[in-house]
């Protein structure tokens, strides 16, 4: 992954992991393999992990405990109210980049068509 898509992505990325939440609450691992899924394939699993601490911290998200097959408990992540508030915001702040940075485009891309 280039350096400006890792840049990018890093704003990004806190709305993108409480939108796989926003389906269906998930714990880290799944997170990431969800990601992957996505095509975001460089996404490392301590990038998740972090994300989700700051997350919680933020009180965005509910936090199970859920017993293991293997190993310790898992932290099952659920989106609550104050994540899907936040989530809305993403969406509409998304939308609305999304539609300038379309229109910037096309015009650099079709400068003949401004005076018509």
């Amino acid at each position: 992954m280039g350096k400006q898509m890792t840049e990018m992505l890093k704003g990004t990325l806190e709305g993108i992991v409480l939108a796989i939440l926003a389906v269906q609450p998930a714990y880290g691992y799944e997170i990431t393999a969800r990601l992957r899924e996505q095509g975001f394939s460089d996404i490392v699993e301590g990038t998740v992990y972090a994300l989700l601490v700051r997350i919680e911290q933020r009180g965005l998200v509910d936090v199970a405990k859920v017993p293991s097959e293997k190993g310790p408990p898992r932290k099952v992540y659920t989106l609550n109210a104050l994540g899907g508030e936040y989530l809305e915001e993403f969406w509409r702040t998304w939308t609305f980049l999304v539609e300038r940075i379309g229109q910037l485009h096309h015009h650099i891309e079709h400068p003949q068509e401004e005076g018509e």
